[in-house]
């Protein structure tokens, strides 16, 4: 009988692969489904369980389930290369005159006795100079890490996998917020770690939603980005962070803080009101570019070692050529007169968004490079995605951000940083135009 209901869901997956049933077509309630299948409403939850496994589908409770693309999208989160000629999918933003000011840093660093020591192989801790100049500039006001707790990485995912690699074993438990970094499911996955997601409201995170999930199963800690959360780009007010930070304490519960997009703007972290209890996560790869990478990990001291441990048998060891750059950069000033003009940059792509956008409901911090579009009924995110990119633009579905399975949220991420403004604005007005049509006027372009 178990092939049975597999055969069906074979057949579905058929008639969705063959368009009869297009991106955002809903299905018929399951009753109904077993009704004209001539089959039991045990095996229609079988084929509608299967089907959203295989990803084909997807659950919005008290809405249906909905018809999701048949195979990834142009816009997959995580294609590459970008198959739509405007990026609104990645978050890397490039300045025009960036390579020119980065050339000049790069001179002493081409001589052969300064090049000869760049390219040997560093540990995690880098090296005590590489150290001090990183906790110099990763500090903000409230908050100087020691430099004794700086570790290195190849990027900052890497630093991401270290940690959950560090806190939890094979089969932990790992809590993440509700809608997440894409990312972090697959570094969980090849780690063989659990992710349970944990309920947010509009100040981010809910302490009482942890509280919860680690008393129905403990958690060997929660990955969690307070500032500009990606994809909704808020921030938790200071109030939510004190009261996140006690409890992180009380449950001696470790939090993997994401501050990848921290060089946007100057706010407190977690970890300065709970030291013990949060790793910090950064990068250098928004702050200068993807081509360029370097994370960093801020342990507390009780966890420096294992942080160590798992870094070097990852392996995910920073390079020395990157690890000596960079250090330069972040030294002589260079890294944060880039991250001044590129404040401004997205405060200004930020307005564009909001004019072209007007009359839409859209979710975020105005200092951060991208937002979240909630889209008007009647719109699955897929097919809007998919919609999209064939007028040109990749953006991300909403649904590659529930950390959970069956979650569908009717909405996309907007990453503002790559295009030039004024193509930025037109993709913008395209998109407004595509969420205020009905979805079966565009079914054909």
């Amino acid at each position: 009988m178990l092939d049975d209901f597999r055969s069906i869901a074979d057949a579905v997956a058929g008639e969705i692969a063959s368009g009869q049933l297009r991106p955002g077509d809903r299905l018929p309630p399951q009753r109904d489904f077993a009704y004209r299948r001539g089959i039991a409403a045990s095996t229609a939850a079988r084929v509608y369980a299967e089907l959203t496994r295989r990803g084909l589908v997807s659950g919005e409770v008290g809405r249906g389930t909905f018809v999701r693309a048949a195979a990834p999208v142009p816009a997959s989160v995580l294609a590459e290369p970008w198959q739509a000629p405007i990026n609104l999918e990645s978050s890397f933003p490039i300045l025009p005159d960036q390579p020119a000011i980065l050339a000049q840093g790069l001179q002493a660093l081409l001589r052969p006795d300064a090049l000869g020591l760049a390219l040997r192989a560093v540990p995690a801790a880098g090296t005590q100079a590489a150290r001090a100049v990183a906790a110099s500039f990763l500090a903000q006001p409230g908050w100087s890490p020691e430099s004794a707790r700086v570790l290195f990485a190849g990027n900052g995912r890497q630093a991401i996998a270290a940690a959950l690699s560090a806190l939890a074993p094979v089969g932990g438990r790992v809590g993440v917020e509700a809608l997440t970094y894409p990312v972090i499911k697959g570094i969980a996955a090849r780690l063989g770690i659990a992710l349970v997601p944990i309920a947010m409201d509009a100040e981010g995170l809910r302490p009482d939603a942890l509280e919860a999930a680690h008393h129905v199963a403990p958690l060997r800690g929660v990955y969690l980005q307070p500032l500009l959360h990606n994809p909704l780009g808020v921030s938790m007010p200071p109030g939510r962070r004190a009261d996140l930070a006690a409890l992180l304490q009380r449950l001696d519960l470790v939090a993997v803080e994401d501050r990848v997009f921290s060089y946007l703007a100057d706010e407190v972290p977690l970890a300065a009101l709970a030291p013990d209890h949060a790793i910090v996560i950064d990068s250098l790869s928004k702050r200068l570019a993807p081509g360029l990478t370097l994370g960093f990990a801020v342990s507390p001291r009780a966890l420096v070692e294992r942080m160590v441990a798992a870094i070097r048998s990852g392996p995910w060891s920073p390079g020395g050529l990157a690890l000596e750059a960079a250090s330069r950069w972040m030294a002589d000033g260079t890294v944060a007169a880039l991250v001044a003009e590129k404040r401004q940059d997205a405060r200004t792509r930020q307005a564009i968004a909001r004019r072209a956008l007007d009359g839409l409901e859209i979710q975020g911090d105005p200092r951060a490079y991208h937002l979240w579009l909630e889209l008007p009924e009647g719109w699955r995110a897929e097919a809007f995605a998919a919609a999209a990119a064939r007028k040109g633009i990749a953006l991300t579905p909403g649904p590659a951000y529930a950390a959970g399975p069956g979650h569908a949220p009717a909405a996309v991420r907007l990453a503002l940083a790559s295009p030039p403004p004024d193509v930025l604005r037109e993709a913008l007005e395209t998109l407004a135009r595509l969420a205020r049509s009905e979805p079966d006027q565009i079914a054909v372009d």
